[in-house]
């Protein structure tokens, strides 16, 4: 009986777990270049069940032989063992704000393979992002709405020296007569990235290889591609799923306690 509370409790820390997640997707739904959260849910190793008996040797002197008889597998709940980004694209909306921008993927080498703006945090560390709501400071440079720097392919701060400049699909930022290339960066497999807050992933990325195609649009951002209609489907099923967890914890506890003041009035 004691197993059963513990896989009933597992089964309900999945879940609110999984509810967390969820309803952090929706919090983010309007959020550009949000990339949805998705949980992957594992069960705990099965145990192989025995009936331990015994048996009597054919021998004159017969003696007991311990005897095992197979019943079965016993699940002992589930966790969650990992929360995974969706890379998927989302869809583009113009805004017509020179300085939004949304990158538009192409043709890559690799299903797993993506890019991603390149920015610079706070602590001087590269970092990337799909979101494209950029701004210019007071300095004339490039920024995140955050206040992060987005640098060019040598790593650089891009300064355009105020809100007139263009953007060619091809990544140049073309201001003050100067041409300088957006620092897109190519992540081999997205999988590997850390989910760090505020649209910033971590991780080792490379130049884009050959063959690989990409159109940057300017004046237009890439939304969440959260489903909010699946969200909140999924959001209910989880909260459901933690209700059927709860019913089958709380008749656990009713039978242990109904044994409980049994056993002591047969005492």
């Amino acid at each position: 009986m004691l197993r059963g509370f513990y896989t009933a409790a597992s089964g309900m820390i999945s879940q609110q777990r999984q509810q967390e997640a969820l309803s952090n997707n929706m919090t983010n739904v309007n959020t550009p270049g949000y990339k949805a959260d998705q949980t992957a849910v594992r069960a705990f190793p099965e145990l192989l069940i025995q009936q331990m008996g015994s048996g009597n040797s054919p021998v004159r002197h017969g003696f007991n032989v311990p005897v095992k008889q197979p019943i079965g597998s016993l699940n002992t709940g589930v966790y969650v063992q990992e929360t995974i980004p969706d890379f998927a694209q989302g869809d583009v909306r113009e805004t017509g704000i020179s300085t939004d921008m949304a990158l538009r993927d192409g043709d890559l080498p690799d299903p797993t393979g993506r890019l991603f703006f390149t920015v610079q945090n706070d602590e001087g560390e590269t970092r990337y992002t799909r979101n494209g709501n950029f701004t210019v400071d007071g300095q004339g440079f490039l920024t995140t709405a955050q206040g992060y720097y987005v640098l060019d392919q040598a790593g650089n701060p891009i300064e355009t020296d105020g809100m007139e400049f263009t953007v060619t699909p091809d990544g140049m930022v073309q201001a003050e007569g100067a041409a300088i290339p957006l620092g897109i960066s190519y992540i081999a497999d997205a999988n590997d990235l850390v989910k760090e807050g505020n649209g910033l992933f971590a991780g080792d990325a490379e130049a884009v290889p050959a063959g690989a195609t990409f159109t940057i649009q300017q004046g237009a951002l890439e939304q969440s591609n959260v489903n909010s209609q699946e969200t909140m489907t999924q959001m209910m099923e989880a909260y459901r799923m933690f209700e059927l967890n709860q019913r089958v914890l709380r008749a656990y506890d009713e039978n242990m306690g109904r044994a409980v003041s049994e056993i002591a009035r047969l005492g």
